[in-house]
């Protein structure tokens, strides 16, 4: 089930890479507990077992996707020098290889001139988007819509800024009205536009938001961390082709490669379509810095110690896969759109169930039809555990009635909230193997009336 063929192609390239370092006199590396080596990778391997199967077509819960095998290999094949990309002189191959892959992520937002780089993931590069913010506009509050990641609240008392939520409309979008009348106050410094959702990859009005920029003076921060690569599918909606087209005009863009991208994790992506903020991250490390006179990516990002193996493992991806439109990476994100739009129409044409909106990118909700929002969100939580048992593997969530209410019909609204299903078809195999993620829906599904 798990991709082995692959290590012959990383042996090749680690004879390859020893190759390089020829030159140097030899030495045996102590290798402490080498010899209980085998028997401990053993037990790891033992321990992993403890996981749903993430790699499968059958698990559609989490955001949670495969690493091409290219960038499994290349993170790998790196591992083997373990460079550090803080400075220039801890990892002078990989700094080089971040920041051309981190310019080819730019230029996918239309952005020549930037300032960037790799970081742990989504959480830090917003916290570095909202840092940056804090430093442009000092004081000033930072808005973000009720179903932004909540990350932004926690970054935003991280850095003492004060920090409110602006409500969403029926399609789990920020309401332009109500964002109108808070930023009204002259107090907004930063305006969070969530280009989709965790919870429903809904996708923030960012053509109305620019509008209000240009009136009450905000910055934009574009938090595209799980939705940013979606700008290259063919097949995205009118509304949010739309917005997509506009992030160029964002202030600082937020990406996660290793969520679309094809990544490991941790690997996330910051962008500042200004580079002169790069000021505000002036320091002096000279143990650091102590050979090199040209630029390191440590002078212009918070974090110290980054792994230089994550940009290796970037850089090889985005060689084999292009970050262009009508590309083979563009169509696997397309036929995961089409896997959502085929789920979310069964769902609709079945009375069995109730659906929120169309899916904007490639994540369902919805959640089984019943007396009362109270006995549907009962439900689901059974039908998530039947499903499992049957190797499907789904989430559960907590939205709004409101999302729901268009198909609701008589159903008792006797909560606000309803714990509904949650389906993230991220991956393009998902497209082919609908069928038979329905077919156990309907049995787990019709598993539980029958125990009512």
């Amino acid at each position: 089930m798990l991709d082995k063929t692959s290590l012959k192609i990383l042996r090749e390239a680690l004879e390859k890479l020893d190759a390089g370092f020829a030159a140097l006199p030899q030495f045996d590396a102590r290798v402490p507990g080498a010899e209980r080596v085998a028997d401990i990778l053993a037990a790891t391997a033992e321990r992993l077992h403890d996981n749903f199967p993430y790699f499968h077509p059958l698990y559609a819960g989490q955001m949670l996707k495969p690493p091409h095998p290219v960038a499994r290999l290349a993170y790998a094949l790196a591992q083997w020098i373990n460079p550090n990309n803080h400075a220039l002189d801890g990892g002078r191959a990989t700094s080089t290889m971040e920041k051309d892959a981190v310019s080819g992520i730019a230029a996918m937002f239309g952005w020549r001139r930037h300032l960037g780089h790799l970081c742990g993931g989504g959480t830090m590069a917003n916290l570095e988007a909202l840092w940056v913010a804090g430093q442009l506009v000092p004081g000033k509050k930072i808005l973000a819509s009720e179903q932004a990641h909540y990350t932004h609240a926690r970054i935003s008392s991280v850095l003492q800024l004060p920090f409110a939520s602006v409500p969403c409309d029926a399609r789990g979008r920020m309401d332009l009205t109500k964002l109108g009348e808070m930023a009204s106050r002259g107090d907004v410094g930063t305006l969070v536009a969530t280009m989709g959702t965790t919870a429903t990859g809904s996708v923030d009005p960012l053509a109305g938001i620019l509008e209000l920029r240009q009136k009450h003076g905000f910055r934009i921060h574009a938090d595209a961390a799980y939705g940013g690569y979606f700008g290259l599918a063919g097949n995205l909606g009118e509304e949010a082709r739309r917005e997509f087209d506009l992030l160029p005009h964002a202030d600082s863009i937020v990406i996660d490669p290793h969520k679309h991208g094809l990544q490991p994790y941790g690997c996330g992506c910051v962008l500042f379509r200004d580079s002169a903020v790069g000021k505000l991250y002036k320091h002096d490390s000279p143990y650091t810095y102590f050979s090199s006179t040209e630029l390191h990516l440590g002078e212009i990002s918070l974090e110290c110690s980054r792994p230089g193996a994550a940009a290796a493992a970037l850089w090889a991806t985005q060689n084999l896969l292009p970050l262009v439109k009508g590309g083979e990476f563009a169509h696997g994100l397309e036929d995961c759109r089409e896997a959502a739009l085929d789920f979310h129409r069964r769902l609709e044409k079945d009375a069995r169930f109730v659906t929120a909106f169309p899916p904007e990118m490639d994540i369902v909700v919805f959640a089984p039809r019943a007396e009362s929002v109270s006995e549907s969100s009962e439900r689901s939580r059974k039908i998530f555990d039947a499903a499992a048992r049957k190797n499907l593997h789904l989430a559960v969530a907590e939205l709004p009635v409101q999302f729901f209410e268009a198909n609701l019909g008589a159903m008792n609204r006797d909560r606000k909230t309803l714990t509904c299903l949650r389906s993230v078809l991220m991956k393009p195999e998902h497209k082919d193997w609908l069928g038979r993620i329905w077919d156990i829906l309907g049995e787990a599904t019709e598993e539980v009336a029958e125990k009512r």
